[in-house]
């Protein structure tokens, strides 16, 4: 499921370089129809972050504060949007430190049981489906996305920008200024408790 940033050169898309002239110009009509247009992904995107609408509005609003100042500095090397993607996840992360909300709470409960023989624990289900199955289901992406919200933020973040956010491991190394072998791990860890968090929702589903 495609949640971030659009990945399309900056050639594909000319309405960025129209949009860009129009806002260096500081013309008012732009800079309202572009907010407009991109306020709602990165209230969604910023919200994902920091789990409170309150928080949300600071970070995206602090965003666009960014882009508008950093205009002159967007060298077209991505697309416009992938690099607002980049700023919004920059400044909820920012934003969440500052509230100290990033704490080093254990994850080990939610990770798999094994027994003596080192053999995974786990119910026989008829049909299993994974957490990304269950995200496709519209009447099912709530109770996930509740699911997720109760991982520890050190997991969670990494498993919002890399499982939804579908950014890359560089990009989440640079975002959190955290090594390639620690996104790596926290992201196993999390996919696995999430697993575990899911299983009623599964077992539920199964025939």
């Amino acid at each position: 499921m495609r949640l971030a940033a659009d990945s399309k050169s900056p050639a594909a898309n000319p309405a960025d370089s129209v949009a860009l002239l129009a806002l260096k110009a500081g013309e008012a009509r732009a800079t309202e129809d572009f907010v407009r247009l991109h306020i709602g992904w990165m209230l969604a995107l910023a919200t994902r972050i920091v789990r409170d609408a309150h928080h949300a509005e600071d970070a995206v609003q602090n965003a666009f504060a960014a882009i508008f100042d950093n205009l002159d500095r967007f060298d077209g090397r991505s697309a416009l949007k992938t690099w607002m993607h980049r700023i919004v996840v920059n400044e909820s992360l920012m934003l969440l430190r500052k509230a100290k909300r990033t704490e080093t709470r254990s994850i080990d409960d939610l990770q798999p049981r094994f027994d003596e023989n080192g053999c995974r624990i786990e119910d026989r289900w008829a049909t299993m489906q994974t957490p990304e199955s269950l995200l496709l289901q519209s009447d099912m992406r709530a109770q996930v996305a509740a699911k997720i919200d109760l991982l520890p933020d050190a997991y969670r973040i990494v498993l919002v920008l890399r499982d939804i956010e579908e950014m890359t491991t560089r990009d989440v190394t640079k975002a959190l200024g955290i090594s390639d072998a620690n996104v790596k791990v926290r992201l196993h860890r999390a996919r696995a408790a999430l697993k575990r968090l899911l299983e009623p929702l599964i077992k539920g589903r199964a025939v």
